[in-house]
């Protein structure tokens, strides 16, 4: 089962996750969120992460061609949160060799069928909060989640936290999961909410 902690903005968080091992680290490289960072940053915060953990670039409608251009020499997965189709896949397919995966809001099991017809690697499957990308918090529609007809690999995102993430994995069939807002206190990273479902995943 893989571990995705999401939302990396701080050297005390590459710090963690260099403790703790997920399998990958996400970094919010679109503007506008609230864990957003810039590149300078970005490239800050990745020359400490240990080269064992994947470095997931997280983008919101953002042009493809800004993406390659800026990012995919540094990157071991794209990860497109907003509304790209199968004709920015291609574009990326064409001039990225890393992991491609699609975010998709589990408001319909239509949905996530649709996006899991798309050419991409993973999806990451979100809860449906109106007029947010994610990062919410929400925990999934796991009935729609369980309902959809599809069989590409993803991550369960969505209010995944130590209290409920067991239940997740027997209920549903992700390849992982995918961790923000639950291994935060106050609004930043948490080191104890890390290890503690870390260490909870690594036990299924």
């Amino acid at each position: 089962m893989l571990v995705k902690i999401c939302g990396m903005r701080r050297m005390e968080d590459i710090e963690y996750v260099n403790k703790h091992r997920p399998d990958h680290a996400g970094f919010i490289l679109s503007a506008g969120f609230r864990r957003s960072i810039d590149i300078d940053t970005f490239k800050e915060l990745i020359r400490c992460l240990d080269k064992d953990i994947k470095r997931v670039g997280v983008f919101v409608d953002q042009p493809i061609e800004d993406i390659i251009r800026l990012y995919s020499d540094d990157l071991d997965v794209i990860q497109l949160h907003g509304s790209e189709n199968e004709d920015d896949i291609r574009q990326l397919r064409n001039n990225y060799s890393g992991e491609i995966w699609k975010a998709v809001k589990a408001r319909s099991c239509e949905d996530i069928e649709k996006a899991a017809r798309l050419d991409c690697d993973k999806l990451v499957i979100d809860s449906f909060v109106e007029g947010a990308a994610g990062g919410t918090g929400k925990v999934a529609d796991w009935d729609i989640v369980a309902k959809a007809h599809f069989d590409k690999d993803y991550f369960l995102a969505g209010g995944i936290s130590s209290e409920n993430v067991f239940m997740a994995a027997q209920r549903l069939s992700p390849c992982g999961f995918d961790l923000s807002s639950s291994v935060e206190t106050n609004g930043v990273k948490d080191e104890k909410k890390i290890k503690e479902i870390i260490d909870i995943i690594r036990r299924f």
